[in-house]
């Protein structure tokens, strides 16, 4: 997407910048921590959204801690990473580098879906500083089933074809693409929600962005490592995730030592769109306690 045409409109555009790190342009939102505040919170997104996912929380969050936000790589304003900084160690790689030509070090990360495996790596890569990571819907071991077996290489197959995301693009413009894809999440978006997927969903751009970060994913070597994981975990779930089944969280729980569970009850994969504030409460209540 272009910032220069797009990013006026964006949520909280006057909270954004571009910085230049780790060869890779990323689109920036920051909230400065306020007065007696301690903490500094990091929001990661999941695939294929952007810091909007984060609209209506960052700024409830930031009435108590500093709040960093950002685009993936390849997502909505931020440039695409090469293959192997398109993997999961390589864009937590990427995101810590980031953050040390902004000077933030964030204490607490946030991670929805794709973005919470992405907080686990960092911290298992290097946790110092770290105080805890809450798994929002986090997408953390691989997806059972024999037919997610082929999710990686069609995705591969897909982002290799370069007709691929102006066709969903097409789609995401003319057709109903985008309400299909939402209700699988078993979330319900007002309309200004779905106005901003079908926004990001209709430039080609970011279609190959969240291909390629699909086609780069494997989560079967981090669930290998997630007894090593040496801070605090808080998996939140939403009850009617359609995307990653709730279940999975408690894979999770039995490989993470103290790890604890939060059960949203009637909120989708998105839950933290749906009811920002009931997200907020249980976030700032995880951080603070």
């Amino acid at each position: 997407m272009d910032f220069a045409q797009d990013g006026p409109a964006w949520p909280h555009s006057t909270r954004s910048r571009l910085v230049e790190a780790a060869g890779l342009r990323w689109h920036v939102q920051a909230w400065p921590r306020p007065a007696g505040a301690v903490h500094d919170v990091l929001l990661l997104h999941g695939t294929g959204a952007s810091t909007h996912s984060w609209r209506d929380v960052a700024p409830r969050l930031a009435e108590k801690m500093g709040v960093w936000a950002l685009d993936l790589p390849g997502h909505a304003f931020s440039s695409p990473a090469p293959q192997r900084a398109g993997s999961l160690p390589g864009m937590a790689a990427g995101v810590r580098t980031l953050l040390h030509a902004l000077g933030a070090a964030p204490d607490w990360i946030v991670g929805h879906s794709a973005g919470a495996a992405i907080a686990v790596q960092m911290a298992l890569d290097d946790a110092r500083g770290l105080r805890g990571i809450v798994s929002l819907n986090g997408a953390l071991v691989p997806l059972d089933g024999a037919h997610f077996a082929f999710f990686s290489p069609l995705a591969r197959m897909l982002a290799l074809n370069p007709l691929v995301p102006r066709v969903v693009a097409w789609q995401g413009t003319h057709g109903g693409l985008v309400s299909r894809l939402l209700d699988s999440t078993g979330s319900v978006l007002d309309g200004d929600g779905q106005a901003l997927y079908r926004q990001l969903v209709s430039d080609p751009a970011h279609v190959q962005g969240a291909l390629a970060m699909m086609a780069r994913w494997d989560l079967h070597a981090l669930e290998a490592r997630l007894g090593s994981l040496t801070v605090p975990l808080h998996l939140v779930t939403g009850s009617r995730d359609a995307t990653v089944p709730p279940a999975d969280a408690m894979r999770v729980r039995a490989r993470v030592r103290g790890a604890s569970w939060t059960s949203l009850p009637g909120l989708g994969h998105l839950a933290h769109e749906e009811q920002p504030a009931e997200a907020s409460r249980t976030i700032l209540a995880l951080i603070e306690d």
